[in-house]
């Protein structure tokens, strides 16, 4: 069974930080890449970051640029997000995933991920 579980994800205020974790099972993780994604509500689905198996290169929306950083630990199998710096509008349920054959064109677009977690929700207010 392949799966993908967040955890991380809290109640924080403006300019706080907050770290995501993404533990893969029952597949190696860094024969894919994995992406984050975020959902809030009246707003359509967004990649927020990705890092691409093998090289670990990462991408990033330009929503949050210069804020998140994505990393990995193949050796743990897990995939982190650190957000810092957070804003109100950064307030969604953040999901990652993992695909096969995402590449630097069409990494922000959920359709060419394979497996998806249930997802943690982060709240920004003060």
């Amino acid at each position: 069974q392949l799966t993908l579980v967040e955890s991380g994800g809290g109640l924080v205020q403006p300019g706080g930080s907050l770290r995501l974790s993404c533990a893969a099972s029952g597949f190696t993780s860094d024969r894919y890449a994995i992406g984050w994604f975020r959902h809030a509500p009246g707003k359509e689905r967004e990649g927020v970051s990705c890092i691409s198996r093998g090289d670990g290169t990462t991408y990033y929306a330009d929503s949050v640029k210069g804020r998140f950083t994505i990393s990995r630990d193949n050796a743990k199998n897990m995939v982190y997000l650190q957000m810092n710096s957070l804003k109100p509008e950064d307030t969604a349920f953040y999901f990652c995933a993992a695909g096969e054959w995402v590449r630097d064109s069409n990494w922000s677009d959920g359709s060419w991920y394979d497996y998806w977690g249930q997802g943690t929700q982060v709240t920004v207010s003060s």
